[in-house]
Order: structure tokens, then sequence, then C-alpha cells
């Protein structure tokens, strides 16, 4: 295939999520040999079909596995590495968090959220890092959350603050071997965590707090994902990318109190 990305081989965790799916697609179809990893057997193969029938010709290869499983991620990685024998793009994109008051919450909240969020990209940018050459770039799916309070968000919040952190260091210190390491952080985006505030009408008290009128949408976040990945973005290192309409120039919205019971309040 032809393209920018040609020759190139990208690594993606959490490959049947929305954002996952949209990035995957923007990488496939500037000539990028995909390796796609996630846990479902049967939504990965589901995925990496609806990639090939986009893109005729694209190499999509399907690792499946817990992205916080570090063993699992990195047989996986090793096995993208195989394909070409060469790693040029990883994109980290395990992540999420549930609802609950900060005073109803536990320590156990704390770490399964750090655990999900911070460690399954550790894992990534550990593992990724050795089988990269420079030039090589890592890419972070980090959120507005891990900059603006979310009421009976605290857990997940200060999960995404530390993983921008990791970011930050991992940016620091693989800078020497050429390697880029950076976020992006969505504003609310439709996925299949979030549709159900989208139909149940939640997801319009955020609306005023964002300036271009509209919430995300998987799409939107494919561009800035390609920009961090190729070679445009060469000198572009340790920076979380809003992509958010305009999110984080305003506030979250101050949906409290809110009765646990509101379907907004599940684990997604």
């Amino acid at each position: 295939m032809n393209g920018t990305l040609a020759g190139r081989t990208a690594f993606i965790t959490g490959a049947t999520g929305a954002i996952a799916g949209a990035c995957a697609l923007a990488l496939a179809r500037d000539g990028a040999t995909l390796a796609l990893m996630a846990r479902r057997a049967d939504a990965l193969a589901k995925a990496a079909a609806d990639i090939r029938a986009a893109v005729p010709g694209v190499q999509v290869h399907e690792f499946v596995g817990d992205g916080t499983d570090e063993d699992a991620v990195t047989a996986a990685l090793a096995g993208a590495h195989v394909l070409a024998g060469r790693l040029d793009i990883a994109f980290a994109t395990v992540g999420g968090g549930g609802f609950k008051p900060l005073i109803e919450s536990t320590p156990q909240d704390y770490r399964d959220a750090f655990e999900t969020n911070v460690i399954a990209t550790f894992h990534v940018i550990r593992h990724a890092a050795p089988l990269m050459a420079p030039g090589g770039s890592i890419i972070v799916l980090s959120s507005g959350a891990a900059v603006l309070t979310f009421r009976h968000l605290s857990a997940y919040h200060v999960a995404k603050a530390g993983l921008e952190g990791l970011v930050r260091m991992a940016a620091d210190e693989l800078g020497p071997s050429g390697l880029r390491v950076n976020a992006i952080r969505p504003g609310l985006t439709r996925s299949g965590a979030t549709q159900d505030m989208f139909d149940g009408g939640a997801a319009a008290a955020f609306l005023p707090e964002y300036p271009l009128g509209r919430l995300g949408e998987a799409d939107d976040m494919a561009g800035a994902v390609r920009f961090l990945a190729g070679d445009e973005s060469a000198w572009v290192t340790g920076q979380c990318i809003a992509v958010d309409g305009g999110n984080l120039l305003r506030r979250s919205p101050d949906l409290a109190p809110l009765p646990l019971a509101n379907p907004l309040y599940q684990e997604k």
C-alpha cells in the first residue's frame, strides 16, 4: 500500500473501542500495518474485518489478550515486531472508571483505576520502547478528566492525572533514544461506554461547556493520533493534546446532586 506510513507497524491496545477503531482505520488508510490487541476474540475479529473491508490490501493482525496483563502485552508486542522486524507506533487505549462519590469510594477503587489507566499504559511503554528505533512514536489515550475535576469521578480523575505524569516522564527519559511519547485528551465522546449518556439525554448537560457546540465522535480523535504517529510531529513529545471541542476552556458540568441510581452513575 502507498501512504506516508507505508512500511510501518502500529500496535494498538483496547482495539475494539470506538476511539481505537477510528484511529486504527486512519493509520491503515495511510499505509500502516496494524497489530490489534483486545480481550474479546469475536469483537476483535469484527474490528479487524471492518478495517479490511474499508481499506483493501491492508495488513491487520489480531492478538487476543488483556491489556492489563503484562505478559499478554509483552507477547503481543513481540508478535507485532515480528511482522516486519520493526515497531514504529504504539497506541495505548486501555482505561476507564466508574462513578462514585469520593466519601463512598474505597482504596480498592483507586487501586483499580490506577491499574486500568496507568499500569496498563506503563506495560505498553515499558515493553514497546526497546523494540522501537529512533523516530518511534508512543501515543496514550488520556481524558479531559485528567485536568478538569468532575464530581463523583475522583478515582478516574486522579488516575488520568497520574497517566499524564507518566507520559511526561517517559517522554523525558526516552527522548535521548529518539522516541516520542504523547497523549490525546478527548472530551465527552460517543463510544460503547458513553452511548447510554447520549441516548438518555444526560450528555446534553455537557453542551454548554463545549464552545464548538457539539460533543465528540470517535473520528474526531483520528486526526490527532495520525499527527502524533507520523513524521509531522517529529519534534513533539511530552504533550497531552486536548481534542475536546474547547471543553478545557470552560469546566465540567455540575450534575450533582444526582441519585446514585441514575444511569450516569453506573459502572461502564
